[in-house]
């Protein structure tokens, strides 16, 4: 009878198992890559981080099968995924959890599996991430377009979900560029990483209006969705590290000027970048703590609070190199405390969830701004 009735359990689980699970490989890798970053050494740092790597990993592998048996037994489920425009842009953190696993296994995990097998899977997981990546930028917009056809009220930060992953590639991929042959390989994967800086960039730029247009004038996110708010720093602090990969990987790969202009870049544009991000990093922060007030409670959007916040953690380490400021020195560390301190929060709300067996659950229906709310919102109602 016990075994009979774990199954449906089991099964019903695995149901409801959607791509937004990736976000806890995403959010665990950063805690490595971003703590390599770090300007400080501590006694036995490196081995902490190879071993949060290393649980990244595991949880990669273990979450890729489980969408695999997803896919081979619930297919209409997965198949339901792909038309409902809450579910869908979260096929962009596949991509970013591939590559920030593969990111970190030449940053920190070569100290365990050796400099060899390390260069190897990071390649492999570089070019699934960026196919990955690439695909969901096209077609989940596409589905939005011609197929979901939300209103302007049903924009939020998980928009940019698909289009945040090229730009993840753009980061990662310049520490492959001095392990290819020198010429035309090194100059076509640094430039590549270029073009895909822009593509994400650009598609940035066309979508955070909306979302910043649906805040301004409909009112908060719904409490469940307020943390949300946390992956706008993705695109901004992912950039800013990407530029500073620029530079770093620049000098003998393309010809002067270019290498000089990769270094200006990388202070130019991550400055005011890096500024605009603290100013989002208060700003998401004052809308998390008025949901807290109001009764917002545990779920997996809690994840946005830790991938963001790394990528502005590796943006800060990148401008300390370039600019030898110590104030970045010290915004460095401050975020990364704060990213510990989330990922520390998520993980062991998410474990309890799993022991209990309240996660994964089906989601509930979407919230929705009614207009009669955005209306009392305009006249300044619900403050």
């Amino acid at each position: 009878m016990v075994t009979v009735s774990a199954r449906p359990a089991h099964a019903a689980a695995l149901r409801h198992l959607g791509p937004n699970w990736y976000a806890c490989v995403m959010g665990t890798a950063v805690v490595a890559t971003a703590g390599a970053a770090l300007p400080v050494r501590i006694p036995g740092l490196r081995t902490a981080l190879a071993a949060v790597w290393a649980l990244s990993l595991v949880l990669l592998v273990a979450l890729l099968a489980a969408r695999a048996l997803h896919w081979t037994r619930h297919s209409d489920q997965a198949r339901a995924h792909l038309l409902d425009p809450a579910v869908v842009p979260f096929y962009g953190c596949l991509s970013m959890a591939l590559l920030a696993v593969g990111g970190g296994a030449l940053s920190v995990g070569r100290d365990w599996i050796g400099a060899g097998p390390a260069l190897v899977l990071d390649a492999v997981l570089f070019c699934a991430g960026t196919a990955v990546g690439l695909a969901a930028a096209v077609a989940v917009p596409y589905l939005m377009a011609v197929r979901h056809r939300p209103g302007p009220e049903q924009a939020t930060p998980v928009w940019l979900l698909p289009l945040v992953a090229p730009m993840v590639s753009a980061a990662v991929g310049p520490h492959l560029v001095p392990h290819l042959p020198p010429g035309q390989p090194r100059q076509t994967l640094l430039l590549a990483c270029f073009a895909l800086f822009g593509l994400s960039l650009l598609a940035t730029l066309l979508m955070l209006p909306l979302v910043f247009a649906r805040l301004v004038t409909g009112g908060p996110l719904p409490l469940p969705l307020t943390p949300t708010l946390f992956l706008v720093l993705g695109p901004l602090g992912q950039s800013t590290t990407a530029v500073g990969a620029f530079a770093d990987a620049a000098a003998g790969v393309v010809p002067a000027p270019y290498d000089q202009g990769f270094g200006l870049l990388a202070v130019l544009y991550g400055v005011p970048v890096t500024g605009f991000a603290l100013l989002w990093l208060c700003f998401a922060a004052a809308h998390v703590v008025r949901a807290r007030r109001r009764g917002m409670r545990f779920s997996m959007t809690w994840w946005s609070f830790t991938f963001p916040v790394g990528t502005c953690v590796t943006g800060a380490a990148a401008l300390s190199r370039h600019t030898g400021l110590l104030v970045y020195d010290g915004l460095t560390v401050l975020l990364y405390a704060g990213l510990v301190a989330a990922w520390a929060t998520a993980a062991l709300h998410t474990a309890r969830g799993l022991v209990s067996g309240a996660l994964p659950a089906a989601p509930a229906p979407a919230p929705s701004v009614p207009r009669q709310a955005t209306a009392r919102t305009r006249s300044g109602a619900g403050r």
